[in-house]
């Protein structure tokens, strides 16, 4: 019998942006009330007050008429670019806000983890705080002292335990926070991006964690960017956009539609202001094109094809040697491989830049047709001082590179390989 864990009918929740709430008012807000006409405010009654194209402006819809069902059991990924609902949704779940529209019928106990150590006390001991975050998703004390012992060992933790939180590094916070979550009973478990935190080890035991969840039947919202998380741990996928449920099905089509819609191709772009920089990176450099064998600007190429990948740097302090990273990635983030002229070219490259362009040449690249992405690194010997990731696409074409007419099919793999085949028999033929 199909039993229905959490069920949201038209959800919606809007924000008020850049002023307080309708009825709280600043200080300065109230001196002025507080001043007679027509000093005051009540003059705006014979000025006229804001027009309604105004107030719109004032208020934002972070999620919008999202309506659908999961049922008991359900490990359900959600993903979409930032600002999309994402983290909007599952604080409605977690009954940390209220929608303003729609209504969320949940069945059960809900854990959430929304973020590092969320419902934790700074001054609280970890030990404390097990039984605190505990206390809040409904467990008692005697329950969680039968699970305390693998929490702490799970969390690795043990020597600071009695330690208060607050002079925990992250990753100890994000252990504890996430081992907490992860054990105490709740028939609903809300992750919104925690294991993009911490060390790889530490997020392969949280991925073997949560498969181990799934597996007793435990209903599970997981949001990530890490979409190959998303595929290896949901049955199923929504995507959201501009606060909106765009579309939902099995995961390796709804991360191919959300990764194919992120591509935006074009043989040109202007790096000073692109959000894809990492922190703390100083804007070297200042944009970046693709052109083809002959020197065309293009976003496109054919299999087997060369390609040429042009940097401009400028305004900067000399960089001896400058050095070019260059990474290839799929849509899906994930790295194929790279270059940068330190082992490559080192002799060729000038001794100091501070504004030009340098570039990268491909005689030929082994890529399957789709679309990829380039992730740039610039700096010099000893550090990268510019990084930005997914700084420019391009596609890839299909093309008879082997003369046959055939091609391997797009699941074996992005890369091709031209090989030659040779067949020896082990004895000889006898014709009749």
């Amino acid at each position: 019998m199909r039993e229905v864990a959490v069920r949201a009918e038209g959800l919606g929740k809007e924000y008020r942006i850049g002023r307080p709430k309708p009825g709280v008012k600043t200080l300065r807000e109230t001196l002025v009330d507080a001043l007679p006409f027509p000093l005051g405010r009540s003059q705006d009654r014979w000025r006229g007050s804001a027009t309604s194209e105004e107030e719109n402006k004032e208020w934002i819809w972070a999620l919008k008429d999202v309506s659908f069902e999961v049922e008991r059991g359900e490990v359900v990924g959600i993903i979409g670019r930032n600002g999309a609902g994402k983290s909007t949704l599952l604080k409605i779940l977690s009954r940390i806000t209220p929608p303003t529209t729609g209504t969320a019928t949940i069945h059960g106990r809900v854990g959430s983890l929304l973020e590092v150590g969320t419902g934790f006390h700074q001054e609280l001991t970890g030990r404390e705080n097990i039984y605190l975050n505990g206390a809040i998703l409904g467990m008692n004390r005697r329950h969680i002292s039968e699970w305390f012992d693998e929490i702490v060992a799970f969390a690795e933790i043990g020597q600071f335990i009695d330690t208060p939180v607050k002079h925990y590094s992250t990753g100890m916070y994000l252990r504890l926070a996430f081992s907490v979550a992860a054990h105490l009973e709740s028939d609903i478990l809300i992750v919104d991006e925690v294991l993009a935190v911490g060390d790889h080890a530490f997020q392969t035991k949280c991925l073997t964690r949560m498969e181990a969840m799934v597996q007793r039947g435990r209903t599970v919202f997981l949001v990530s960017h890490n979409t190959a998380t998303i595929e290896r741990l949901c049955g199923r996928c929504f995507l959201f956009s501009q606060g909106r449920l765009v579309a939902e099905g099995h995961p390796s089509d709804i991360v191919t539609q959300y990764h194919a819609a992120s591509v935006h191709l074009m043989a040109q772009r202007d790096l000073r202001f692109y959000p894809g920089r990492a922190h703390g990176s100083v804007p070297v450099m200042t944009d970046v094109d693709i052109r083809n064998e002959v020197g065309e600007a293009t976003a496109c190429i054919r299999m087997q094809a060369g390609l040429s990948i042009h940097v401009r740097v400028g305004g900067v302090a000399d960089l001896i040697p400058p050095i070019l990273g260059v990474v290839v990635k799929t849509i899906r983030g994930v790295p194929l491989f790279t270059v940068n002229n330190r082992f490559i070219s080192p002799s060729r490259t000038p001794q100091v830049i501070s504004e030009g362009t340098i570039s990268c040449h491909f005689a030929t690249l082994p890529l399957m047709p789709g679309k990829y992405f380039i992730d740039l690194y610039l700096g010099d010997w000893h550090r990268d001082v510019d990084i930005v990731h997914e700084a420019i696409s391009f596609e890839v074409a299909p093309a008879d590179v082997f003369g046959t007419g055939l091609l391997p099919p797009k699941e074996v793999g992005p890369i091709f390989w031209p090989a030659t085949f040779e067949i020896v028999s082990g004895r000889p033929a006898f014709v009749v």
